[in-house]
């Protein structure tokens, strides 16, 4: 495989542009997050992927995720702090026109909003979406399909030759991201941020060069493909090429 430079990347929030001093709060969420997808899909004969995009997003009673945020009692430094790297991989890849958005389940008002703005991260994201933004949150597609067709991404990719990355510390996140791939006429490309997502790519044959072990090796891979031309050898290429030598 030949990686192609990126027209478009988006990211997840909690543990992949933030992540939490204290992985409780996360973990609690997360655990909440699956089990009532589980029960959702109890007793769903036929698990259609439906594309939602065009649709306007439902009111939803998201009565956990408000309460955990509203008797957190702590400022947003005290909870959350920015990944290491994160602000060097987002300067290099918006120095080099690549466009950025914030794809996730987390509630925006009331906390996204904030701690995008408390760290300074926002400037970086032309786009943001959040649980209260669509019909259904990951693993289902529908908030990285509308952030993909929120910034034209299926046009500007087929203009210049691109493609998207979306790039998630979870099992959702990849399991969207390939479920987004087979409706957008665009390709749609996941990275793993974690051990919970570098699993999902292995067992969907994804490819060891989309699991970020940290930002600054993903930095010094990638730096040459952002800055260069638009393609560039694969890990498993230069150990062929190393072995033919």
């Amino acid at each position: 495989m030949t990686a192609i430079k990126p027209t478009i990347v988006l990211f997840d929030m909690d543990n992949t542009t933030i992540r939490h001093v204290n992985p409780r709060l996360i973990g609690c969420i997360e655990f909440l997050d699956n089990a009532l997808y589980a029960v959702t899909n109890i007793f769903r004969r036929k698990r259609e992927i439906v594309d939602f995009s065009e649709e306007p997003a439902k009111r939803k009673r998201l009565l956990v995720h408000h309460a955990l945020h509203k008797f957190r009692r702590k400022e947003i430094e005290q909870i959350v702090e920015p990944c290491p790297g994160i602000y060097a991989l987002l300067t290099l890849l918006k120095k080099n026109n690549v466009r950025l958005g914030i794809v996730s389940n987390g509630l925006g008002k009331g906390y996204g909003h904030d701690v995008l703005e408390k760290f300074n991260l926002e400037h970086f994201f032309e786009i943001d979406i959040f649980r209260e933004d669509v019909q259904k949150s990951k693993p289902h597609p529908d908030p990285i399909l509308r952030a993909v067709r929120a910034m034209d991404g299926e046009e500007l990719c087929e203009e210049d030759g691109g493609v998207i990355w979306y790039i998630g510390d979870r099992h959702k996140d990849i399991k969207a991201t390939l479920a987004a791939d087979k409706i957008l006429s665009c390709k749609i490309l996941p990275f793993s941020y974690g051990l919970n997502a570098a699993m999902a790519v292995l067992q969907n044959n994804v490819g060891a060069d989309h699991i970020i072990l940290n930002y600054f090796d993903f930095i010094a891979r990638i730096k040459p493909l952002i800055e260069g031309s638009s393609t560039v050898e694969t890990a498993g290429q230069r150990k062929a090429s190393s072995s033919a030598s």
